[in-house]
């Protein structure tokens, strides 16, 4: 019997001139190409997942700040998986192994349970949809709770977007958001909403393309401005126009930016990470601040759903 990767059962996606791998790990989007050039910063099936790159992020996205929270009158504690910052990192979902329960040519269903727990005691049933058309990849995640309480709940991806030529301080940047919102410079926790050109628009405001230079960004946007279908744009083109963008609907009124600065320099600023998300960072703790942190309650047996799409420009 063969090996299965360390990232997990492979699924391969084709429509067009577009190419897709989802591995069951984290129902993670390994690769994504158009016309054989990357959409997606890729990884190798048999390594371990590097920095969530990829993966769908549940039963809440972000950071969770110091791992605790209260819902319906009590308290919880979760583990610190961002232990350095001291948070509770992109929930519990990104390294269950889902399963496959449709597939074809061009898409696959994969879904897995979270499971109750000490800190989140709540049996949700997560199913996502990975599908390839002539728009793009279109992840649809929906969450059912199957407990007998209401359930807090919040998703997004994880991708690093991946324009073409040249490196990302040279890609130009669209990013149609208003408001940022400002955190500690150690902890990276939430503090408060600020318009984008207040303090320092070079950093944040991207309302006009330009080009993302040496900015080090790690930050929730909102303030989304749409189309007249409510439908939020994201894109991120080299020098010769060609790139990706992201898009997603009113389902999800945020979206964290991160440069994805790291360490050691081979491995920084690869790609552009794009996480549209259903609710702010923290909004587990949502009464703590003072603008709407968009945390979704899941009554008993129903539902919530988001999705996004990823798309070669040029």
């Amino acid at each position: 019997m063969a090996r299965t990767p360390l990232s997990g059962t492979q699924h391969a996606l084709r429509a067009g001139d577009y190419e897709a791998v989802i591995a069951s790990v984290g129902a993670s989007l390994r690769s994504l190409t158009y016309g054989g050039r990357d959409l997606v910063v890729p990884f190798d099936a048999d390594v371990v997942r590097p920095s969530y790159r990829g993966a769908t992020l549940a039963p809440w996205p972000n950071r969770i700040v110091d791992g605790t929270y209260s819902f319906g009158g009590r308290d919880f504690e979760l583990a610190l998986t961002e232990p350095t910052r001291g948070h509770a990192l992109h929930g519990l979902a990104g390294w269950l192994d889902f399963d496959a329960v449709d597939k074809g040519p061009d898409h696959v269903t994969l879904e897995a349970v979270v499971e109750p727990q000490t800190a989140y005691p709540w049996r949700i049933v997560v199913t996502t949809t990975f599908e390839l058309g002539p728009d793009g990849l279109t992840q649809t995640v929906t969450a059912r709770n199957e407990s007998t309480e209401a359930a807090p709940w919040g998703t997004g991806p994880h991708p690093y977007l991946v324009a073409g030529e040249g490196t990302l301080d040279e890609w130009i940047l669209e990013l149609p958001a208003a408001q940022v919102l400002a955190v500690t410079d150690d902890r990276l926790s939430p503090i408060d909403l600020e318009p984008v050109g207040q303090d320092d628009p070079a950093r944040f405001d991207f309302r006009e393309p330009r080009a993302i230079g040496s900015v080090e960004i790690d930050h929730a946007f909102t303030g989304l401005s749409r189309d007249a279908d409510g439908v939020a744009t994201v894109r991120v083109t080299d020098a010769a126009g060609r790139g990706v963008s992201m898009t997603w609907d009113a389902a999800c009124p945020w979206v964290q930016i991160h440069t994805a600065d790291k360490p050691v320099p081979a491995e920084s600023r690869l790609g552009l990470a794009v996480e549209p998300m259903t609710c702010a960072p923290d909004a587990f703790n949502a009464a703590r601040y003072s603008y709407d942190a968009g945390l979704i309650v899941i009554e008993p047996e129903q539902s919530a759903t988001a999705s996004w799409c990823i798309a070669a420009i040029g």
